[in-house]
């Protein structure tokens, strides 16, 4: 029985939907979708939700659509004892993350892997900056306890820099020095 009332409520509202059509003022739109809103609560009948489109002052839809960037990032570090050393990676506007190999440390028998990790987030503010928020560090092998001999287990301990910089695209941008050396990082916009 309700299944036929309900078929009846929808085929009333086709007809009146034909009959009546929607007025264009948006504020008149939301005055009766509340309305329908109000009237289906009182009936006690399920209402979808609607919304009116939304238009700009003009009366035309708005469009946003962005062209996707690439952008280089580059890391380079001099370390007072090792030289120079970098890392790159080439990304869009969002989220990036670069886990990569540098090098072992020797436990007991046992060669353990190092890795230098670059993550975060690039927003673009205009075409000539943007916001940069980065972690930039290394993983470290520690001992955890001996077993006998040379037996050994481990952890790996990450640490690093984590911060966020507003960069200008194409100019480097010193954001670590000390007695051990410097770290700069370039953001390069690779326009098309």
């Amino acid at each position: 029985m309700k299944i036929h009332r309900f078929l009846a409520i929808i085929l009333l509202l086709a007809i009146i939907c034909k009959a009546d059509p929607q007025p264009t003022d948006p504020d008149v739109q939301k005055v009766l979708i509340v309305a329908n809103h109000l009237k289906a609560i009182q009936d006690n009948v399920p209402a979808p939700l609607v919304f009116p489109p939304v238009t700009s002052p003009s009366g035309s839809s708005p469009t946003v659509t962005k062209d996707a960037v690439n952008y280089t990032i580059l890391v380079e570090w001099k370390d007072v004892k090792k030289g120079v050393s970098s890392i790159q990676l080439e990304t869009t506007e969002g989220q990036f993350e670069l886990d990569t190999l540098s090098g072992t440390t020797k436990i007991n028998d046992s060669d353990i892997p190092n890795t230098i990790k670059l993550n975060g987030t690039l927003t673009e503010l205009s075409t000539e900056k943007g916001r940069l928020a980065l972690f930039l560090g290394r993983t470290v092998p520690y001992v955890t306890s001996s077993f006998g001999g040379n037996s050994s287990s481990y952890s790996q301990l990450s640490v690093g820099l984590q911060s966020t910089f507003i960069v200008t695209f194409g100019k480097p941008l010193i954001i670590q020095t000390d007695d051990n050396g410097t770290v700069t990082i370039l953001v390069k916009r690779e326009d098309k």
